[in-house]
């Protein structure tokens, strides 16, 4: 099984880190390779420029791309299906023009001109509004254009919008949403070797921002204790090992320890509250991967 990711730009080191974190460690390194080897002997590593790797997965070259949706869906691959979302190197796409000129709805573009570096997605974007402009592509510098007289307006990628106000340039109507995500050759997404990795990557991703929380309680105070516990679900009890004798236990004395999984945002009040409720040796710690 081969993935191909970035190699180089912003969206390389983040997908190297996500497959470290799911387990699929690079055995002999990414730098000024091609093909790197992970710890899993089923699974290597396919380094390709973000824009081609939608084209290497439907060729054969690569079984599972990671890259972002725009990519995908201005390289028209019809054979190739979303796995994940990955949920980072989100941008937008958008359509803008100077903002002291004319332009302020899309069909006063009918007969314009409009720059791009992304020609497949602009086109039908316009298609499907029924405007019919003259697209032209740029490699570069899009924003510059509308000031320069080669175009009225650009489709162009914006993160937080900083690049547009500094060139003055006014959003009329976003284009498309993305975020870097898992793709699969429809006629290997079946295979439980990619689902296995599909599995791994989500691990992290549902991990993030989890905390997992373990603490000692009195039975007598263990309904007051998970009253106040949020998250997935309700906390796991457990006894604790020579905390009591069976006796004991029957009677509802003694401690279980219990432990459960919240979000980080959440972290701070439920140890105060638990810690009121009764709970003591509370422990706090990350979570690097949930299966759900």
């Amino acid at each position: 099984m081969r993935i191909a990711v970035p190699n180089k730009g912003r969206l390389h080191e983040p997908t190297i880190d996500l497959l470290e974190r799911a387990g699929l460690h690079l055995e002999n390194g990414a730098d000024r390779k091609l093909y790197a080897d992970t710890v899993d002997p089923d699974v290597s590593v396919l380094f390709a420029r973000a824009a081609d790797i939608p084209e290497y997965v439907a060729d054969g070259a690569a079984d599972l791309g990671i890259t972002g949706y725009d990519q995908v869906r201005e390289a028209r691959v019809d054979t190739v299906s979303e796995l994940l979302d990955l949920e980072f190197g989100r941008c937008r796409l958008v359509l803008a023009a100077p903002e002291d000129g004319d332009i302020e709805r899309i069909d006063q573009l009918a007969g314009k001109t409009v720059a791009t570096e992304f020609p497949n997605i602009t086109e039908d974007f316009f298609a499907d509004a029924g405007v019919d402009p003259e697209i032209v592509e740029v490699t570069g510098a899009t924003e510059l254009t509308p000031h320069v007289e080669m175009a009225d307006a650009i489709v162009d990628i914006t993160s937080t919008g900083t690049t547009l106000t500094m060139n003055r340039l006014a959003v009329v109507e976003e284009v498309l949403s993305s975020s870097v995500r898992l793709f699969g050759r429809e006629d290997v997404v079946s295979n439980p070797k990619v689902d296995e990795v599909r599995t791994a990557l989500a691990s992290v991703k549902q991990a993030e921002g989890k905390r997992y929380l373990m603490m000692n309680v009195p039975r007598t105070e263990l309904e007051a204790v998970r009253d106040v516990i949020p998250g997935l679900g309700g906390p796991t009890v457990m006894d604790i090992a020579g905390e009591d004798d069976e006796s004991d236990a029957a009677e509802g004395d003694g401690k279980v320890a219990v432990h459960a999984v919240v979000d980080e945002q959440d972290v701070f009040e439920t140890i105060t509250d638990v810690k009121n409720a009764g709970a003591s040796d509370i422990l706090v710690t990350e979570i690097e991967r949930l299966v759900e």
